[in-house]
C-alpha cells in the first residue's frame, strides 16, 4: 500500500453539517477500496485565490489514507462524480531518506 494525500474544496452553499457529511462519504469511499485513512483535518472555510465555478470561497479538508495503487483511479472516479465537489488535488506521499 502507499500513503496519499487527498486535498478537497467542497462548495461554499451548503452548511457545516453537510460539509461534515461529504467528508465522512470521501472516507467511506476509501474503505469500500479497501484503503485505511489516518488521518482528517478539516480546515473549515477559507477564501480561494481565484474563482473555481464561479465560487469564491469553499470548505477545505485533507485526508491522508493508504490504499493500493491499481485503486486509485477508482476512487479518483468517484470523486470527479460527487457534484458538491469543485477541485481535488491527490498527491503521493514518500518518505524522505536521510
Amino acid at each position: 500500500m502507499r500513503t496519499y494525500e487527498l486535498l478537497s474544496i467542497i462548495k461554499p452553499n451548503i452548511d457545516s453539517e453537510e460539509y461534515d457529511k461529504i467528508v465522512s462519504k470521501i472516507e467511506e469511499n476509501i474503505v469500500a477500496l479497501e484503503g485505511k485513512v489516518t488521518s482528517v483535518d478539516k480546515m473549515g472555510r477559507k477564501k480561494l485565490s481565484y474563482d473555481i465555478k464561479d465560487y469564491r470561497d469553499g470548505y477545505f479538508a485533507v485526508q491522508t489514507f493508504e490504499m493500493e495503487p491499481a485503486q486509485v483511479e477508482k476512487f479518483k472516479r468517484q470523486l470527479r462524480l460527487n457534484e458538491d465537489i469543485i477541485r481535488t488535488m491527490l498527491l503521493e506521499v514518500s518518505e524522505v531518506k536521510a
